[in-house]
């Protein structure tokens, strides 16, 4: 996967509606190059500073293009709006949207794939890249949550990850970069994807992953994580849930054994994986493992 990074150029589609207004200004703050946004009905104008244009495909004639779409865009809207930015040539889209029918986002990946452009979500909260920049509406300017360092925190849940984020401040360290991958069933972005790209992230000494039961991502991932010289820490939502049981996330419903909590905790714990009983021991946790 690719880490978005502050020379990247990045579009906002979906950005004169009230969130994408507010995260737009909120990502220009921050160090995010915003170079235009997308909204047939007021191409033409500009807002929040940058050009509006009618389709991703006509702001990828200026100038320069772009290189990420961020979607800010309703469920229904996603497919063609991702298609659009797709067939456009973007190499990265971050789709905040939940709620998208499953055929579409499935229609997307395969686009997606064709075009060998990098999808992050649907259902994610962005992905934040220290003192650079960020995508989507993770609380990137708040110094309480985020803090320039070395640890790399990967996480389904916006929330559980912020709340990570936090911990991990909290105790003195700071982040190298955080990436949401998003909870539905279907994602563009795997947990190991996301460990991938984080241990040969540059200046990241080591990885949180904040997982949930559902699915077999975490299993998969802890794979990768036993050859990593890196050490990994894991927290896993979901303990507690009875079998059949959504828990937040559509993603996150154990059937059978498959997805369960323990499979999951076995699988990290046998790659050497440090496995946390609630997020507030991470602090801990890195003193005992980094120092």
């Amino acid at each position: 996967m690719k880490i978005v990074r502050k020379h990247h150029r990045v579009l906002i589609q979906g950005i004169t509606g009230k969130q994408g207004t507010f995260w737009t200004e909120r990502m220009q703050d921050y160090g995010t190059q915003v170079v235009g946004g997308v909204n047939p009905k007021k191409a033409g104008t500009v807002h929040c500073g940058v050009p509006v244009f009618a389709s991703a495909k006509d702001a990828m004639q200026t100038d320069g293009g772009f290189d990420a779409s961020v979607l800010f865009i309703p469920p229904l809207g996603v497919k063609a709006a991702a298609l659009d930015a797709i067939e456009a040539g973007a190499k990265y889209l971050c789709i905040l949207t939940e709620h998208v029918p499953v055929r579409d986002v499935m229609y997307v990946m395969a686009a997606a794939a064709e075009h060998d452009a990098h999808v992050t979500g649907p259902n994610t909260a962005g992905s934040v890249t220290i003192g650079e920049c960020f995508v989507g509406f993770m609380p990137a300017f708040n110094e309480r949550i985020f803090r320039k360092g070395s640890i790399g925190v990967i996480s389904r849940s916006g929330s559980l990850g912020t709340l990570m984020c936090q911990n991990i401040t909290a105790a003195g360290f700071g982040q190298s970069a955080f990436i949401g991958i998003g909870g539905d069933p279907i994602i563009g972005t795997t947990t190991e994807d996301a460990l991938r790209a984080l241990d040969e992230f540059e200046g990241t000494e080591a990885v949180v992953i904040v997982g949930e039961i559902g699915g077999t991502m975490e299993e998969l991932a802890a794979e990768y994580a036993a050859g990593m010289d890196k050490p990994v820490f894991a927290f896993i939502a979901g303990g507690a849930a009875p079998k059949g049981k959504k828990m937040g996330h559509a993603g996150a419903i154990v059937m059978g054994d498959k997805g369960a909590y323990q499979s999951k905790k076995e699988a990290f714990e046998e790659a050497g994986v440090t496995v946390l009983d609630t997020p507030s021991h991470i602090g801990a946790a890195l003193k005992e493992r980094m120092g």
